[in-house]
C-alpha cells in the first residue's frame, strides 16, 4: 500500500502546473483523509463541482478521499511541496507544529456551533498568516459536530468521571482527564469498541457522530451532549498553484470557497441532530449536564485556556480576548 501511494504521489508530482492561458484546462489534485460518506467530503465534492462550472471547465480538481493518496500528517506538506494543489486537514491535528491551531480543542471554550463559527472567524487571520508564510492560502474552515460524554451512568456530577478510565485522543483531552481526576487512556477511534469491551476505557468525550460510527450503543449506556469541543477542518490551496491561475478563475475559486464554508457549517448542524437521533434510536439514554456540573467544566476549560494562551503567546491572548469580548 505504501509503495502504491508513493508511486501515485510521484506520478502526480511529475505533472507540471501548466498556466491556464496555455491550455484549455488546468487539472489539480486534492487530498482529504475523510471517507466519501462524511459530510465534509460531500461538501468538498459540491465545492469542486461549483469551481468547474464557474470556470466553464477550465479548472477541474480531482479529490482523493479517505487518505487514498496522502494520509492526514502528510497532506499539508504535500501541498507545500507541489505533490497536490489542494488539501483538507483537521486543523488541531497540526497543533504540534503551532499551538494556535489547537484553539478549538480547548474544552467548553464555546457553547454551541454559532460560537464555534465565531471562534473560527476570529482565528482565521492568524491561520491565514501562518499558511501564507508556508506557501499556502486558506480557502475555508468548517467545524465538526460538538462533543459529548459517553458514560455508563448519568452524568449527575463531576464525580462520575473521577477515577474513570477516560479515553483520550490528544494532549487537550488528556489534560482535561487529569483535571477532572480521571485516568487518561489514549485509544484510537478504530479501537474504541474493543477498549470499552475489555475495560481499558469506560468513559469518554467525543461527538455523537463518532458514537454512531463506532456503534457506541454496544459499549455505553448514556450519551450526554455537552459541547465539549468543536474542532474544525481547514481546506487550503498551494499559493503557487493559485497565483498561476487567471484572476477570474482565482475569483471563482474563492467565491465557491465562501459558499462551501457557509454550506459546511449548516451540514455540521444537520449532522449533529441526525447522529443524536440515531444514538437514541439504538437505545442510548440522552442526558443533560446539570448547571453545577457545567460550571465546574467551564472552570476547567478556563484553566486550560490560560495554559494554552501561555503556550501561544501574544496571538493566543489576542484571540481569547477577542472571543471573550464579544456578546454571547
Amino acid at each position: 500500500m505504501l509503495i502504491t501511494r508513493r508511486a501515485a504521489v510521484s506520478a502526480l508530482a511529475a505533472v507540471p502546473l501548466v498556466p491556464a492561458a496555455a491550455t484549455a484546462q488546468t487539472r489539480w489534485q486534492m487530498a482529504t483523509p475523510y471517507p466519501d460518506g462524511n459530510f465534509h467530503t460531500r461538501n468538498i465534492r459540491e465545492f469542486l463541482t461549483e469551481i468547474e462550472q464557474a470556470t466553464g471547465g477550465k479548472l477541474a480538481v480531482q479529490v482523493h478521499s479517505n487518505a487514498s493518496l496522502l494520509p492526514m500528517p502528510q497532506i499539508k506538506r504535500g501541498a507545500q511541496q507541489g505533490q497536490v494543489q489542494m488539501g483538507e486537514i483537521l486543523l488541531s491535528a497540526y497543533a504540534n507544529e503551532d499551538p494556535l491551531y489547537d484553539a478549538d480543542s480547548i474544552p467548553f471554550l464555546v457553547a454551541d456551533l454559532k460560537e464555534a463559527k465565531r471562534l473560527s472567524d476570529l482565528q482565521r487571520p492568524f491561520v491565514e498568516a501562518r499558511f501564507q508564510r508556508q506557501g499556502l492560502s486558506l480557502l475555508y474552515m468548517v467545524g465538526w459536530p460538538p462533543g459529548g460524554f459517553y458514560t455508563q451512568v448519568p452524568l449527575t456530577s463531576v464525580e462520575v468521571l473521577r477515577g474513570s478510565r477516560f479515553r483520550t485522543f490528544n494532549a487537550m483531552s488528556t489534560r482535561f482527564a487529569a483535571l477532572v481526576g480521571a485516568n487518561p487512556v489514549q485509544v484510537q477511534q478504530a479501537e474504541l469498541a474493543q477498549a470499552f469491551a475489555t475495560g481499558i476505557a469506560n468513559a469518554m468525550a467525543t461527538s455523537a457522530q463518532t458514537g454512531v460510527d463506532t456503534s457506541a450503543w454496544d459499549y455505553a449506556k448514556v450519551f450526554t451532549p455537552a459541547n465539549f469541543t468543536m474542532t474544525k477542518n481547514a481546506v487550503f490551496v498551494s499559493r503557487r498553484a493559485l497565483e498561476g491561475l487567471p484572476k477570474d478563475q482565482q475569483d471563482a475559486l474563492r467565491a465557491a470557497a465562501a459558499k462551501a464554508e457557509e454550506r459546511g457549517w449548516r451540514m455540521s448542524e444537520e449532522a449533529t441532530a441526525a447522529a443524536e437521533r440515531r444514538l437514541a434510536e439504538r437505545g442510548l439514554a440522552i442526558g443533560t449536564v446539570p448547571p453545577d456540573v457545567m460550571a465546574a467544566f467551564r472552570q476547567i476549560g478556563n484553566t486550560m485556556a490560560e495554559e494554552w494562551a501561555g503556550r501561544t503567546g501574544e496571538d493566543g491572548r489576542k484571540l481569547l480576548e477577542a472571543l471573550r469580548g464579544g456578546a454571547r
